[in-house]
């Protein structure tokens, strides 16, 4: 979710920013952002750029392309007229789960994080609603939200719920069925746990169970597992096209395995994308894609949908830098 580039001084900012870069300026008040805007010449001061939140933009990019090509009702969920149930397996700042409960009205988004360190930086430094932690038997730890945070957050915040569980046992124990799940979770060496892509662990498999059958789509951050120094000697290895290491291409065909059935008989669609400026790929995998394989009719379609997107949730940014660029299909 960030560059240790940054001091640990400022990486609160920096995570903070991933939320704000989302064009959030609607839930935050004039005070905090004359606030924060205090700090963004201290964080161009360490060398943060808007890198730091390439690959968020990458992840929300793609999977609302995606989900809005499988005939999800996307424009009734962002007028709260359905309801739209997300998982993101991750929390680090928060920055995907309060995106998508201002964005979307009918969203209602679960975050798992096993680290409780986090859950603390991330409610009591960056400034995430203290409202949405859950307790270990599901209850909301604040009984009600302060005044502060219902004039900040606008009820944004009693959509969303952050747990402190291991992703494996949240997904054997919860019984929501997912429209969208984002993943991003790494350990404290940036390591994506075997676990999490194992073929034969629990996770997978109640991952499959809990996935919407028709639409459900997964995206997966991932880090490169290549070396890029030889690429181009004359250019930074930021803007080339990250190849696919042997590391990804095993955690994609695990997803892909799992979720859609070796065969993919039923349909779906696996793919990656290159999120711009960072070494990091987003991986995507959906059900019911249909069975068409084409490359350029799949990412025609995602191109489509996400100019659809973009006009619908109001996104700030273009999608299409981040859904072009290395798109790959997984076979």
């Amino acid at each position: 979710m960030f560059y240790w580039s940054c001091s640990l001084h400022h990486v609160k900012w920096v995570l903070y920013f991933q939320y704000l870069s989302l064009c959030l300026t609607s839930v935050v008040s004039t005070y905090n952002l004359r606030t924060l805007g205090c700090f963004m010449s201290m964080i161009v001061t360490n060398h943060c750029s808007v890198a730091t939140f390439a690959d968020v933009k990458s992840m929300v990019s793609a999977g609302l392309a995606t989900l809005s090509c499988v005939n999800f009702d996307l424009s009734a969920a962002i007028c709260g007229k359905e309801p739209m149930n997300v998982l993101c397996i991750g929390h680090g700042g928060g920055s995907i789960p309060l995106f998508l409960a201002s964005k979307i009205q009918g969203a209602v988004v679960h975050s798992v994080e096993i680290d409780p360190i986090v859950i603390s930086a991330s409610t009591k430094a960056m400034g995430f609603p203290q409202y949405a932690v859950m307790t270990k038997s599901g209850e909301r730890a604040c009984l009600s939200p302060d005044p502060a945070s219902e004039v900040l957050w606008k009820g944004i915040h009693e959509r969303i719920q952050l747990h402190e569980s291991d992703a494996e046992k949240f997904m054997s124990e919860c019984n929501t069925l997912y429209d969208i799940v984002f993943i991003d979770a790494y350990d404290g060496e940036d390591i994506f746990p075997n676990k999490l892509w194992d073929p034969d662990s629990p996770f997978l498999r109640a991952l499959g169970n809990k996935l919407h059958p028709v639409h459900g789509t997964v995206v997966v951050n991932l880090h490169s597992d290549v070396d890029l120094s030889d690429n181009n000697s004359s250019g930074s290895p930021v803007f080339h096209v990250l190849p696919m290491g042997k590391y990804v291409y095993n955690v994609c065909r695990a997803y892909k395995d799992m979720l859609l059935g070796h065969t993919s008989s039923r349909g779906g669609l696996a793919y990656t994308v290159s999120a711009p400026w960072v070494c990091n790929t987003s991986f995507v995998v959906c059900r019911g894609f249909g069975k068409s394989k084409d490359r350029e009719f799949v990412l025609n379609s995602l191109l489509s949908k996400s100019l659809e997107v973009e006009s619908m949730v109001g996104l700030p940014f273009t999608c299409l830098e981040y859904l072009k660029r290395g798109f790959t299909i997984v076979s």
